[in-house]
């Protein structure tokens, strides 16, 4: 591919909560597609962000697509900041607020180290009403503001994503927001500038393999570097899958790794 060509590096997050599981994976485009392949025959919850990429799969049985709180925010916050200091009041603000109580409630159960039955009935007493609130508010002021507007588009895009977000508020087990992914994927993005006109697919694949293993070491609590070196001592060893697959950092720990 020429250096000037448009690559894409895809991020899935999952597995175990206590073991989880962090893939990148190299694409020549973003097409729908690829976020099929990488699925596979997955069921169960399935949480992206808003892009339309992504609709097919929701619509697969035995997948729920669970929308991003965070996303949602994002696009009022950048509403709120493109606006003068009166719009400090409107729309934007009462919506970043109340979703600002949302998150405080996360860290509270959070805190007091609940389960997941806990975090469901606190969401339904306490979140349920709050998110009833901001969609009344979402409704009324679509009514009157220009849909082209940063505001008319953060609204849109809240209510176009709104079903899809309020799945959080039906099982303790969800998280509101797909900021894990966000996290894993951030080193990446940050650095890309670096290799901005490299033009090789099995470089990029490469890459994408080492990054798999050291964010996925780095979510399982594992420091990478001590990591690597004792995948490369113990790699050369490794006669079956099952040998390899014992390799990988959500099967280890850092006792392991340190023996």
């Amino acid at each position: 591919r020429a250096n000037t060509s448009q690559s894409y590096m895809w991020l899935v997050r999952g597995g175990p909560p206590e073991h989880p599981a962090v893939l990148f994976h190299y694409a020549p485009s973003r097409s729908g597609k690829v976020a099929e392949e990488l699925v596979g025959d997955f069921q169960g919850y399935l949480q992206t962000d808003g892009f339309a990429g992504y609709n097919a799969l929701g619509e697969r049985e035995g997948i729920i697509h669970v929308g991003c709180l965070a996303h949602v925010r994002r696009k009022f916050v950048e509403a709120l900041k493109a606006g003068s200091k009166k719009s400090s009041g409107g729309t934007a603000q009462t919506v970043v607020d109340l979703i600002g109580k949302l998150y405080h409630l996360e860290k509270q159960a959070q805190d007091a180290k609940c389960d997941a039955d806990q975090i469901r009935a606190m969401r339904q007493a306490k979140a349920t009403p709050i998110m009833a609130r901001i969609k009344a508010l979402l409704l009324e002021r679509e009514k009157t503001t220009p849909p082209k507007s940063l505001l008319g588009k953060a609204i849109a895009y809240a209510l176009g994503q709104w079903d899809r977000v309020a799945v959080y508020l039906k099982d303790g087990r969800l998280r509101p927001d797909n900021n894990l992914a966000e996290n894993a994927i951030r080193p990446f993005a940050v650095g890309r500038k670096n290799w901005l006109f490299s033009g090789s697919p099995a470089g990029a694949a490469a890459s994408a393999a080492l990054y798999s293993l050291i964010e996925t070491a780095k979510a399982n609590g594992l420091e990478p570097l001590r990591y690597l070196h004792f995948l490369f001592e113990k790699l050369p060893l490794a006669k079956s899958q099952d040998d390899f697959r014992a390799l990988l950092p959500q099967h280890l720990d850092s006792k392991t790794i340190s023996a």
